[in-house]
């Protein structure tokens, strides 16, 4: 099967949607099939082979390192060069609009994976556009061949928008990187010389992460907060946080020493559509305490895998963390269901479950490459 992924976001951008386009494309790669990746430049022309065409793009006001794809008849050639089977369009927004116009025109099925609560970024950068947002989300959804949503929460979403042929797909994990064993105890001791409980966000340091609330966890006692990531956030964050740790952004085996490494981590934004980092800590052996709205609904059992509170309510995560800090028992414990329980999501049988129930459902009539 040829596979034209038309993306919001890629390398060097570091970010959700870059990490779930990769995982795709270097699956399709290892199971035969053929991929182009059409993404907002500047960037690199390749991925590990996989050609990438870089259209025009302009950065975010408020974040100008984030890349915005501009109308460009680069798309429709590349697809038209291409000729693929189906154009998997990874968060369609601006760029993912274009590949959606130029994959009808050439009459190629479309695949819309939804994995950005727009109207819920507009928000939180104060864009008075998020009604707006929602309305060109539900108007994109509801043009394409099949929409794959990552919750629960993100199907009621799209399906109050009027999106139809909405089908649950959720995100894998890498197994074979992240996980218990890659824990610390030298970095623990860097991190927290005076013993203290190693309380963690992983993510970008931006407005709609909401990352401003681990302030008050970082005032209780015996906690030390340890913040890995970048973004337009980070200075605003170290001023109001100066105990903590910045470890900046880190990746691969890095990444997976330092998610093992803590001893809670906590996810507070309320705009996640799935929430991939909770997956990587309850992978990586560590207890979390998550939100309880958007994607984190789906991925914690409160009291069972994880502990989950309200927004809302004030204080409640503090409350919730010290309970942890305070019980190393209850924190093996929901780390242990949870890391039993994340141990089926691989990412070959989620990328699997794309091709052969997704992608092969919207494949129009006539012979197949795939079937070759």
């Amino acid at each position: 099967m040829r596979v034209a992924v038309v993306t919001e976001s890629f390398l060097p951008q570091v970010n959700g949607v870059t990490n779930t386009v990769r995982q795709v494309v270097d699956h399709l790669r290892r199971t035969g099939h053929e991929a182009i990746i059409v993404a907002p430049g500047p960037g690199p022309a390749s991925y590990d082979g996989v050609p990438v065409v870089r259209v025009r793009s302009v950065g975010l006001p408020t974040y100008r390192s984030f890349p915005i794809g501009l109308p460009d008849a680069a798309v429709h050639r590349a697809l038209a060069d291409f000729d693929p089977d189906v154009v998997h369009l990874a968060s369609p927004i601006a760029l993912g609009a274009v590949g959606l116009r130029a994959a009808r025109r050439l009459g190629v099925p479309t695949v819309a994976v939804y994995q950005t609560d727009v109207a819920g970024f507009a928000r939180h950068y104060r864009v008075r556009a998020d009604l707006l947002a929602g309305a060109w989300v539900g108007r994109l959804h509801r043009r394409v061949d099949r929409t794959l949503v990552p919750s629960t929460s993100s199907y009621r979403q799209l399906a109050a928008l009027g999106v139809g042929d909405l089908h649950l797909w959720r995100r894998g994990v890498s197994l074979d990187l992240f996980g218990p064993q890659r824990r610390s105890a030298e970095l623990h001791e860097r991190w927290a010389p005076g013993g203290e409980t190693v309380v963690g966000y992983v993510g970008r340091l931006a407005p709609e992460k909401q990352v401003r609330r681990l302030v008050e966890v970082s005032r209780l006692p015996g906690v030390k907060v340890v913040v890995v990531g970048d973004g337009p956030e980070r200075e605003s964050l170290e001023r109001r946080m100066p105990g903590a740790v910045f470890t900046g952004m880190l990746g691969g085996a890095d990444l997976a020493r330092a998610f093992a490494t803590l001893d809670v981590f906590v996810h507070p934004g309320e705009s996640e559509t799935f929430c991939q980092t909770v997956q990587e800590a309850q992978a990586s052996g560590v207890p979390v305490v998550a939100v309880a709205a958007g994607g984190p609904l789906d991925l914690v059992e409160h009291g069972g895998t994880g502990l989950l509170y309200d927004p809302r309510a004030e204080g409640v995560l503090e409350q919730q963390v010290a309970r942890l800090v305070a019980d190393p028992a209850l924190r093996r414990e929901l780390a242990d269901r949870a890391t039993r329980e994340v141990a089926q999501r691989s990412w070959a049988a989620v990328v699997d479950q794309l091709v052969e129930q997704h992608y092969r459902a919207v494949l129009r009539p006539g012979p197949q490459r795939a079937a070759a």
